[in-house]
C-alpha cells in the first residue's frame, strides 16, 4: 500500500448514496494532509467501477445502497483488486453486518457516529495493511468465529477464497515468490493477501499464520 509520506497522499474512493454524507465526508477527507478523494460513488455497482478503475488505497462503503449493496460490492472489490482495502462505515452494529463485513473482505468496520480522527485513522490503518473494527466488535468478531467448526473446509470463514489459498501456501512453508508463481499473482498482490491474512487472523507475524493454518489442517 502507498506511504502517505513517501508516495504521496492516500487515494480514497467515498461511497454512500446519500449526497449530503457522501459529499460532506468527501470534503472532510480532502482537507486532510496526506489523503486525497479520486472519486465518489453513490450505489454499489458505481463504487465497484470506480475501485477497479482507480485502484484507489482504500474504499470508505456504505452498507445500505441502490444497484448492490456494500457488502457485495466490498466482496467483488476485494475479489479483483486484493490490493484495495475497503473501510465499512455505516449505522448498523447488526452481527450479521459486521460478520458479513468481514466475510467480504473488509478491514475496517466503523459506525457513522466516528469522529474524523477515528475514520482518518481507519483509513490509514487500513491502506498500511492493518484492520480496524473497535474494540467491541473485534471482541464479537474474534468470539464468534472461535465459536464455529474446525477444520480445512470450515476454518477461518472471515477470509477470501484467494487469501484462504494465500494462508495455505504460507502454512505449507512457500515464498511470496513461490506463491505469485502458484497462483499466477503479482508480488504485491500476494504481500497484499498476505497482510489482510494477518490481520484478519488477529495475528502479528508470519509465524503465527503458520501455526493457526496448521492446526486447522491448511499446509498439508
Amino acid at each position: 500500500m502507498a506511504d502517505p509520506i513517501e508516495d504521496g497522499p492516500l487515494r480514497v474512493v467515498v461511497a454512500d448514496d446519500h449526497p449530503v454524507y457522501r459529499d460532506g465526508l468527501a470534503m472532510l477527507l480532502c482537507s486532510v494532509p496526506g489523503l486525497t478523494v479520486v472519486g465518489t460513488a453513490a450505489d454499489g455497482a458505481a463504487a465497484v467501477a470506480l475501485a477497479l478503475e482507480e485502484q484507489p488505497d482504500v474504499v470508505v462503503m456504505d452498507v445500505q445502497m441502490p444497484e448492490l449493496d456494500g457488502i457485495e460490492a466490498t466482496r467483488r472489490i476485494t475479489s479483483e483488486s486484493p490490493s484495495v482495502g475497503v473501510v465499512v462505515l455505516t449505522m448498523s452494529e447488526d452481527d450479521g453486518t459486521v460478520f458479513d463485513a468481514v466475510r467480504a473482505g473488509a478491514r475496517g468496520y466503523l459506525l457513522k457516529g466516528a469522529d474524523q480522527e477515528e475514520v482518518v485513522r481507519a483509513i490509514t490503518t487500513v491502506a498500511n495493511g492493518g484492520a480496524v473494527f473497535g474494540a467491541a466488535l473485534a471482541r464479537r468478531i474474534t468470539e464468534f468465529f472461535a465459536a464455529g467448526p474446525s477444520g480445512p473446509a470450515t476454518a477461518f470463514p472471515q477470509l477470501t477464497a484467494r487469501e484462504r489459498e494465500v494462508l495455505d501456501l504460507v502454512a505449507a512453508g512457500r515464498t511470496n515468490a513461490h506463491i505469485a508463481a502458484t497462483l499466477y499473482l503479482s508480488p504485491k498482490t500476494v504481500r497484499n493477501n498476505v497482510s489482510n491474512v494477518l490481520a484478519k487472523l488477529q495475528v502479528t507475524d508470519r509465524a503465527q499464520a503458520i501455526v493457526r493454518a496448521r492446526e486447522a489442517g491448511l499446509g498439508r
